[in-house]
């Protein structure tokens, strides 16, 4: 346990910071998981729009530092491989 007021403030600020974090990453792992179940299920349509949502918010964990921005970079390219190998 922090023992002064500086330490007692940034695990006060830490623990806000983890929770809106926890929000962002899961919202991000369902868009993925989303994508991932259209390409398994063969709709080709659903899988392109949640690819675009799932995008959005992959990139912006990746801005954000949710993730690292290279990491970011390739789950964003290996979603988009899954779905263009669909439609050829």
């Amino acid at each position: 346990m922090a023992n002064h007021d500086s330490a007692v403030k940034r695990a006060r600020q830490d623990e806000v910071r983890r929770q809106r974090h926890r929000v962002h990453k899961g919202s991000m792992r369902t868009a993925i998981k989303n994508v991932l179940k259209a390409v398994e299920d063969g709709d080709v349509e659903s899988a392109k729009s949640a690819l675009i949502l799932a995008t959005s918010l992959i990139d912006r964990a990746g801005r954000k530092n949710l993730i690292h921005r290279k990491q970011s970079s390739r789950r964003v390219s290996r979603l988009t491989a899954h779905v263009k190998g669909m439609s050829s």
